[in-house]
């Protein structure tokens, strides 16, 4: 599975796999009229400037044989100050076709943020799933991440939701 780092010409890619899998991941944690309203057009246009600014995060994208955007994660040192953002780092994002769901593709693109975010120095890592994503859960789970007892309710589409933090130390 050829894995690397995002291009800008691969935002509309990337915009695609975001919005598609928010559709189907999510479909029973927010509101239909929301999911179909998320913008391919949109989201490439943030990618684009994600990609191109000079201050970014990491992208990785894993490409099909026909080297179209399958799965993308971002990650970048963590955001706030609940860490030392020295050694821990946040695993952003992490999406993949539905398609491609329980074919690996997710397991071998985590595996190799992890590796980049060891390279680039850090210990431990962290992110914020759903808690209603029970898949996304026991995939995170299954790679060692365990929530650490932290959680936060935000709204997102136009739904309060509970996040909770995993972690995972990337030496172990």
């Amino acid at each position: 599975m050829p894995i690397r780092e995002a291009l800008p010409e691969d935002a509309a890619g990337i915009a695609a796999v975001h919005v598609l899998s928010w559709r189907a991941a999510y479909r029973d944690l927010l509101p239909g009229p929301y999911l179909d309203s998320l913008d391919v057009e949109e989201r490439t246009a943030t990618w684009r400037a994600r990609l191109t600014a000079l201050e970014r995060s990491a992208v990785l994208v894993e490409t099909g044989p026909d080297e179209r955007v399958r799965a993308f994660s971002c990650f970048r040192a963590w955001p706030d100050d609940g860490f030392d953002r020295r050694t821990t780092a946040e695993l952003a994002a992490l999406y993949a076709l539905p398609e491609v769901w329980g074919s690996g593709v997710g397991r071998a693109l985590l595996a190799a943020s992890a590796e980049a975010l060891v390279a680039a120095g850090f210990r431990t890592a962290a992110l914020w799933v759903f808690a209603g994503n029970a898949r996304g859960r026991r995939f995170y789970e299954a790679a060692g991440w365990r929530a650490d007892g932290k959680a936060v309710r935000e709204e997102t589409g136009g739904r309060m939701l509970e996040e909770l933090r995993y972690r995972k130390d990337l030496f172990s």
